[in-house]
This record gives structure tokens, sequence and C-alpha cells, in this order.
């Protein structure tokens, strides 16, 4: 950028010496430009250094998210199923008169609905059938959906654990890499634990 100010100094430099003295460049319209350019010049650089301060503060944000791995995060995800129950964490609304856990399949087929309690107590998926057989392995979305007078009034991914098995830094941001090839973004993280 100091180049091109050096560039726009000789160019006005050269339009003073190379006026026609019978019609000779406003000072005002001089120093307009001139005054123009330099608040230009001030805002490439301020942007220069917030591009610089956002990376540092993503770097340290990034280092202080990769003490995470190997510890378990909770959050609204797809859970991976790979044989182990899986533990839940509804939030139903308080009004709702029915609490309805619907399992649905990385296709989003609806594998079941369960009946669950009204309440916010962690309930465990043992991904099985009613005939009692395991589901495939792979993963599985929960949506907690609160019923009241036979309507659904709040339907939304339920919150659960994983562990984490990296940190990565993409766009400013650190994306938490769990099994089954899960990324979240570490905002979306609402809490830890040690596994």
């Amino acid at each position: 950028m100091s180049s091109d100010f050096e560039t726009f100094l000789k160019m006005l430099t050269a339009q003073a010496r190379y006026q026609d003295p019978l019609e000779p460049i406003d000072s005002t319209e001089y120093a307009a430009q001139l005054a123009q350019f330099s608040m230009v010049e001030q805002q490439v650089q301020t942007n220069d250094v917030l591009e610089a301060l956002v990376t540092k503060i993503g770097a340290s944000q990034f280092s202080s998210m990769s003490n995470w791995v190997g510890m378990d995060v909770r959050a609204a995800m797809p859970g991976h199923f790979h044989g182990s129950p899986i533990t839940i964490q509804p939030n139903p609304a308080a009004i709702s008169d029915k609490v309805e856990l619907v399992v649905r399949d990385v296709k989003g087929v609806e594998m079941q609905r369960l009946t669950l309690p009204v309440s916010a107590d962690p309930y465990t998926w043992n991904g099985l059938d009613s005939a009692g057989n395991a589901y495939p392995h792979g993963l599985y979305t929960f949506t907690v959906e609160s019923q009241k007078a036979g309507e659904v009034i709040l339907s939304e991914t339920a919150e659960l654990y994983g562990n984490v098995e990296e940190a990565q830094l993409q766009n400013g941001e650190v994306v938490l890499i769990l099994p089954g090839d899960r990324a979240i973004l570490s905002s979306a993280v609402t809490a830890l634990r040690n596994p």
C-alpha cells in the first residue's frame, strides 16, 4: 500500500509541476484528493491490523481448545452408535404433556419413536429395535418432540456427549472432530467433562 501512496504523491507532484499556468489546479480539490487517499491508506492499514489480530486470537483459542482432545463434550449433534448405548440429554418443554424421542438414521429415515418422561433426566438409548435386534452401527440423530394436547410445541435435536479426537482451526473457528467423522464448532459445546 505504501508504494501506491508514493505513486499517488508522484502523480500529484507531476500534476502540479505540469499544470497549465493559465488554469491552475484548484488547491481545495488538490488537498481533498490527498486527504481522501490518505484516509483510504489508513483504512487498509487498519484492516491489516484487524486481520492479524483475528488470526492471533484464533490461534490462541485453538491452543486452548487443543486441551479438549480426549475430553467428552456435550452438544446438539448426531450420535455415533457402535454397539454401546448412547446417553441422550433431553430438554423438553416444561408445559408439555407428552415427550417423544425420534431416532433417525444418517439418511433421515425414522427408525424408532420412544416415549420419554417429561423430564430433563438423561435417557440411555440401547440401540435395539422392538424385537431386541441391534441397529446397524453408524450415525443417528435424536430429536426430542415436546407435545401439548396432541400438538408438537417444540422439536429440537437432543444433546449428547462425544469424545474429542482432534481439534482443527478452519477459517478462524475451532472445529472439534469426534468419532464417526462428526465435526462440531467449539462454540456449540454446552458442557465439558472427563471421560
